[in-house]
């Protein structure tokens, strides 16, 4: 199924938006664990440092490949293969994480409720893209 290629951004939005939102839950739910203001701060530690050092260029990166698109994508184009792989790395490592018990609960509190946070601010800095994609004069 091809799309036009704003529509690649909103689909980059959704796809960020959930995982942050799911990431950001299973980093609540274990919160019981890290309950002192010192998790608050490694956790918005966490934030700062990916969203900084990878998120930003992740979401510049992908929004000017996608505006290079001049015809109707292929829907999964919203990301390219290296940052699929890169996907399925962090997924696979942080089910592998929880399943084996291979991080205490508090750490799990403390990283994913950052990265969590990180990743739905990055869905939504491509929704803020479409957004403004779709207001765009047609050029």
């Amino acid at each position: 199924m091809k799309v036009r290629p704003v529509t690649l951004l909103g689909l980059a939005g959704l796809v960020w938006s959930a995982a942050g939102i799911n990431i950001l839950r299973i980093g609540l739910q274990a919160r019981a664990a890290a309950a002192g203001w010192g998790d608050l701060a490694l956790a918005v530690l966490v934030f700062a440092v990916f969203g900084a050092g990878i998120f930003r260029r992740l979401v510049r990166k992908h929004t000017a490949r996608i505006a290079g698109y001049r015809e109707r994508q292929f829907f999964f184009r919203f990301f390219d293969p290296p940052s699929f792989a890169v996907m399925a790395f962090m997924m696979t490592g942080g089910i592998a994480l929880r399943a084996f018990r291979l991080a205490p609960e508090r750490f799990i509190a403390v990283f994913y409720s950052g990265l969590g946070a990180v990743l739905l601010a990055a869905g939504l800095a491509f929704a803020r893209r479409y957004g403004r994609a779709l207001r765009a004069p047609a050029g």
